[in-house]
């Protein structure tokens, strides 16, 4: 290995090292999502009442609706609440969510024409316990080049989620790339900010690692050129606790090669 070559390399791990580090400070910040310990849909409490969650809450064609009374505790837009309002989905970070309850973020989400509520508690058993991210070292084999090849047209498939509900997955096109000289293909989405995201597995998946990651490639060049870093696979939200309704991989996104790179999986006391 050349000089340059190793001091590349060198300089890639640490990168590798900062953003690994920087990963665990998010995942265990207070409402991380080690923080969440409800995603409770509406509709399956038509009392409004929700499991430790004060105040009623009731879902109509515009929205949520809450009615809290003082006793409840509860604060709207940064103010003591009491009475009624509406809310819509929360899209600002959890932080910024316009009701809080001692501490606690009560987010409203809104899925295929479903509402609700998701209670972000600092204080969680899962962020107490939490001890790292397991993640096997950076290896530049995993880093090779890649391309993105959009679809005429949008798609949506049904997937499973982690919830055991199927959902729609929106899929925008095709990462396609090579690893030790063979071709593979992973459908993405494209985010907001031009990023790509797909949902795979690959053979070390329900083994050595979680039942299925996460990767997350800058946005591609404008001739669809694009890098992928497989030492940057991510665990999924619900990797780390139950109540977050991950897509599982759609058809054709597992991988028949062992990545045996990338996070793994959680460490807890």
């Amino acid at each position: 290995m050349s000089d340059t070559t190793s001091s590349e390399t060198t300089d890639a791990a640490g990168d590798w090292r900062h953003w690994h580090e920087r990963r665990e400070a998010a995942v265990a910040s207070s409402y991380g999502p080690l923080s969440l310990t409800g995603t409770h849909w509406l509709a399956d409490f038509p009392d409004g009442r929700l499991p430790g969650v004060p105040g009623e809450w009731h879902e109509d064609d515009d929205g949520v609706v809450l009615t809290a009374v003082a006793e409840d505790g509860l604060t709207v837009d940064g103010k003591p609440f009491a009475g009624s309002v509406r809310l819509g989905a929360d899209h600002a970070p959890i932080h910024e969510s316009r009701v809080e309850a001692a501490g606690r973020r009560l987010v409203v989400l809104h899925r295929e024409g479903l509402w609700a509520v998701r209670d972000f508690d600092p204080g969680s058993a899962a962020r107490r316990a939490f001890r790292g991210i397991e993640a096997t070292p950076y290896d530049p084999r995993w880093v090779v080049p890649g391309f993105y090849r959009p679809y005429e047209e949008a798609r949506s498939v049904r997937v499973r989620n982690a919830d055991g509900r199927e959902r729609g997955l929106g899929l925008s096109g095709e990462l396609v790339f090579e690893l030790d000289g063979r071709a593979h293909a992973l459908q993405v989405a494209v985010e907001d900010d031009g990023t790509l995201w797909a949902v795979f597995a690959d053979a070390t998946s329900g083994r050595s690692t979680f039942r299925f990651r996460f990767l997350r490639p800058a946005a591609p060049a404008e001739d669809g050129s694009v890098t992928v870093d497989l030492n940057r696979a991510l665990l999924p939200p619900c990797a780390f606790v139950d109540h977050f309704i991950c897509p599982f991989p759609p058809p054709g996104n597992t991988l028949d090669v062992a990545v045996e790179a990338g996070e793994r999986r959680v460490l807890t006391a």
